[in-house]
């Protein structure tokens, strides 16, 4: 069984965040990948960070997560998406 493979204990609350270059909408494009996944997100789910030079945002998104194999497919689209410069 798989959950018996994880170090987590589903369902659980996970937070996965995702790099690129600070244009308007990353932070909509990495909620609408994650959101494909998981569409009901909590009040004060997503946190965006600039970096210091303005460059690039992180955009974490915690969501409530119900198994590796939905962790799996969220981290696929998101490094399938060319704007996405590094999911963790």
């Amino acid at each position: 069984m798989e959950e018996e493979n994880s170090i987590f204990n589903f369902p659980c609350d996970f937070p996965i965040k995702a790099m690129g270059k600070a244009d308007d909408d990353f932070d909509c494009l990495v909620v609408s990948i994650i959101r494909n996944h998981c569409p009901v997100l909590l009040e004060g789910a997503i946190e965006t960070r600039l970096s210091s030079g303005g460059k690039y945002i992180s955009v974490t998104v915690t969501i409530q997560a119900d198994s590796k194999i939905q962790l799996d497919k969220i981290y696929e689209d998101l490094t399938a998406e060319s704007r996405v410069l590094m999911a963790l």
